[in-house]
C-alpha cells in the first residue's frame, strides 16, 4: 500500500523498501525486454551449474564413498551449498566488483545519491539470469532429498528449511567482507575470490574429505561447511569428523548473525575509511 502510494503521491514519503522495488522492476523489465537473450543466458547458468554436478560427479562416481557419504548424500551437501550461493550470488554478488567500482569512480556517484551504497550496488546490476544456477540448485537438491534415504522428524524438517536461508546469508557476509576488502587491497579481488569462491568449493564437498586443519578453519573461521555439509550430517543422522561434529550442523543460522554483523561493520568501516579515487 506504501508503495503504491508513493507512485502516485508526489508528496508521500519513499522508503528505501519502495525504491529497492523501483530499481529492481526496472532492472528487471530492462533485461526481460530481450526474451532470446535472457532465456540463453538463463540457459547458461543452468549449464553452469550443469558442469559443476559433473565435475562432483566424476570425483565420486568411482568410490563407494566419498568423506564418509554415498553418492546421494554428497548431492545432498552439493544442493543445499548451491542454493544457498546462488541466493547470496543473485543478492550481493555485485560487491564482489568492488575494485572496478572504486577505479571507475562509480563509488563516487553512488556515495552522493540519497541512498545506502550497499542497496545501490545490489540493484546496480541486478541479473535475473543469475535464477537459471539458483535453478538448476533447486533441483539438483530436490533430488537429493528424493534419493537420500532420510528418516524425517520435525528437528530435521526445521533445519531443512532453514539451513539454505542461513547458507546464502553466510555467502552474502562473505561477499560483502570481500567488497569491504577492497577498499584497502585495491587488487585483492582475487584474494577476495578466496573465501567467497573458495567457501563455495569447500561448502558442496564433504568435510572429511578436507585435512584437519582446514575443517578447524573453514568452520570456525570461515563457517563454510556450516551451510551444507554440518546441517546434512544431522539430516542424514551421521557423525562428523573430529573438526565438525554433528553439533555444528545447528551452528549455521547463529554464524550467519555473528558473521553478517561482522562484516556489516567491516564495510562501515570501509565507507568511511573511503576518500575519493583521485579521478
Amino acid at each position: 500500500m506504501a508503495s503504491s502510494r508513493a507512485l502516485h503521491d508526489p508528496h508521500a514519503p519513499v522508503t528505501n523498501l519502495v525504491l529497492l522495488r523501483l530499481l529492481v522492476s526496472a532492472r528487471l523489465r530492462s533485461q526481460l525486454a530481450y526474451r532470446g537473450s535472457f532465456l540463453s543466458d538463463v540457459a547458461g547458468q543452468v549449464l553452469l551449474g550443469l558442469t559443476e554436478f559433473v565435475e562432483l560427479y566424476a570425483i565420486v562416481h568411482n568410490v563407494s564413498s566419498f568423506g564418509g557419504m554415498t553418492f546421494a548424500q554428497t548431492l545432498l551437501v552439493f544442493g543445499l551449498a548451491s542454493v544457498a550461493f546462488a541466493l547470496g550470488d543473485l543478492l550481493l554478488g555485485e560487491t564482489d566488483a568492488m575494485s572496478e567500482t572504486i577505479r571507475s569512480g562509480k563509488l563516487e556517484v553512488l556515495l552522493v545519491r540519497p541512498l545506502p551504497v550497499l542497496l545501490q550496488l545490489a540493484t546496480s546490476d541486478f541479473q535475473l539470469r543469475r535464477v537459471g544456477r539458483l535453478i538448476f540448485a533447486l533441483a539438483a537438491l530436490a533430488a537429493a532429498l528424493l534419493f537420500a534415504d532420510i528418516t524425517w522428524d520435525p528437528g530435521k524438517v526445521l533445519l531443512a528449511l532453514i539451513t539454505p536461508l542461513a547458507g546464502a546469508a553466510i555467502f552474502c557476509a562473505l561477499f560483502l567482507g570481500a567488497g569491504a576488502m577492497q577498499f584497502w587491497i585495491l587488487d585483492g579481488r582475487q584474494f577476495a575470490n578466496a573465501f567467497t569462491y573458495g567457501g563455495r568449493y569447500v561448502a558442496s564437498m564433504p568435510g572429511a574429505a578436507l585435512f584437519f586443519p582446514i575443517q578447524i578453519f573453514f568452520t570456525f573461521v570461515i563457517p563454510a561447511t556450516l551451510v551444507a555439509y554440518a546441517p546434512s550430517l544431522v539430516i542424514l543422522g551421521l557423525n562428523g569428523p573430529a573438526g565438525i561434529p554433528a553439533w555444528t550442523g545447528w551452528l549455521g543460522l547463529p554464524a550467519a548473525v555473528v558473521l553478517s554483523g561482522l562484516m556489516l561493520l567491516l564495510w562501515r568501516a570501509a565507507i568511511k575509511k573511503y576518500t575519493g579515487a583521485g579521478g
